[in-house]
């Protein structure tokens, strides 16, 4: 069975390989435009054609997933060069990203038809710094400098919820629960120490550890009460003597665990 760490250096050669075909498309694209595309490249340019605007979206989300966990001090850096930072009104090389050009927007023409400049040279110059810095992940995922103690950490909670699972399918319902409930108290423990959040009692629950991320901004309201559902669940499986936990409550607070550990870090 692959560990996290390998499925997440193949989606790393994965993105870098499809940045490289979308690169080309616009390359071919500006050679095209120009009559400048030689016989020999044309059916390459014609095997990549739309694939920048077919799988931008796709990559781009993909891409900041992967930098927001490798190098999130690139991460603001990548998203300006899609959208900008909303500031100027202008419209001109400078403020137009790779966002205006597939919205469709570009240059006027003046008088004589010519454009300021040219839209898609702009955004081939931001995507190819966008594609440097995700391939500087790349590089970061190799270096020994690089720490995977988040991602031996996936591993081991991807093996403490799938024996949670296998509970649940036996029927031992509360001990699926108690296991899942530590799951989520260590993973949102970490959060804590990734975004310099401080908690002072001695020994947190769930709900402390919400809180605390709450207040710091990191968790939104949907997802604080998402994970404020979570505890109720585990509370019912460690503590409530009046009834017993579900099946389907069990596998919800295994499920939400498993979303949990792969959308907040």
């Amino acid at each position: 069975m692959s560990t996290n760490l390998e499925r997440f250096k193949n989606d790393i050669i994965k993105l870098n390989k499809l940045g490289e075909e979308m690169y080309f498309d616009l390359n071919f694209q500006t050679l095209e435009k120009n009559g400048e595309l030689e016989d020999k490249y044309k059916e390459v340019a014609k095997r990549t054609n739309g694939s920048f605007r077919r799988n931008y979206q796709k990559w781009y989300t993909e891409a900041c997933a992967v930098l927001k966990q490798l190098i999130p001090d690139r991460l603001a850096e990548f998203i300006q060069l899609y959208c900008g930072d909303g500031k100027k009104n202008e419209f001109n090389a400078e403020t137009y990203h790779i966002q205006n050009w597939l919205n469709g927007l570009d240059s006027a023409e003046d008088y004589f038809g010519k454009r300021e400049f040219s839209g898609l040279a702009v955004i081939t110059m931001r995507f190819d710094t966008q594609r440097q810095i995700l391939k500087s992940a790349e590089a970061r995922f190799e270096s020994s400098l690089f720490d995977m103690a988040q991602l031996v950490r996936a591993d081991l909670f991807d093996s403490e919820l799938d024996a949670s699972r296998e509970l649940t399918k036996q029927g031992f319902l509360r001990a699926a629960g108690a296991v899942v409930g530590v799951v989520i108290e260590k993973h949102l423990s970490q959060v804590c120490v990734n975004h310099n959040v401080a908690i002072k009692k001695k020994d947190p629950t769930i709900n402390d550890f919400n809180d605390a991320l709450k207040n710091a901004t990191v968790l939104d309201v949907p997802g604080m009460r998402h994970i404020q559902r979570l505890a109720d669940i585990r509370n019912l499986c460690d503590h409530n003597k009046h009834r017993d936990p579900t099946k389907d409550e069990v596998t919800e607070l295994i499920n939400g665990a498993d979303k949990l550990c792969k959308t907040l870090f």
